[in-house]
């Protein structure tokens, strides 16, 4: 799992690397033909966190997220990566999936540093006026940072934008799952004030 690192002298500052390298060291000549297998890659950053070390990019060709770790960053030179950031990228298939392997070009124009994130004018100002519901989503983006709940037919769609699912410790939303939720009346219409897994209060969650 760690033999595309073991070129990169920064692979001791990764906790745990250390010991899933021991006794791989007789395969350095294996990690310049693995490089050959390496396919590009092109999308987006869906989501980093610096603290933990890694994120993943998300293909514009449909395939399957891509592992980004830290230290594939800072190899080529990048300290971190943002949310909604362009990226080219090299990548190895791995037992667990595609993981990037070397960083061709980052473009972080569309990116949303956190400074830009646009909570302020979503979820903070919205007052729940309904009881809580259990509705299911409809669509949810998570580059875009926002999605839509639905009651069924016939019923206007809830907007939930992304600053009010990491505000309840929800790190993502999938089509056709269900959530409980207390709404209100946004600038352009009903939104999301508050929303919990379904089944909280009965047993943990643990998203």
């Amino acid at each position: 799992m760690g033999a595309k690192y073991s070129e990169d002298s920064e692979t001791t500052e990764l906790s745990g690397d250390a010991d899933r390298q021991s006794g791989v060291s007789d395969e350095t000549e294996t990690v310049r033909d693995e490089s050959l297998d390496a396919v590009e890659v092109v999308g987006t950053i869906k989501w980093f966190d610096a603290g933990k070390g890694f994120g993943f990019i998300v293909p514009d060709n449909g395939l399957a997220d891509v592992l980004l770790h830290v230290t594939c960053l800072r190899r080529d030179g990048y300290q971190t990566a943002y949310e909604g950031a362009r990226i080219v990228c090299e990548a190895l298939n791995r037992p667990g999936g595609l993981q990037a392997f070397r960083i061709v070009s980052m473009d972080e124009s569309t990116a949303r540093h956190p400074a830009q994130m646009p909570a302020p004018r979503t979820h903070v100002t919205v007052e729940p006026t309904s009881s809580m519901v259990r509705l299911e989503v409809k669509w949810f983006n998570r580059i875009k940072g926002f999605g839509f709940l639905s009651a069924g037919e016939g019923t206007p769609d809830v907007f939930v934008h992304m600053e009010t699912l990491r505000r309840f410790g929800i790190t993502e939303l999938r089509p056709g799952q269900f959530v409980l939720v207390r709404y209100g009346q946004g600038p352009k219409g009903l939104m999301v004030a508050e929303i919990r897994p379904d089944g909280w209060g009965e047993a943990p969650s643990s998203h």
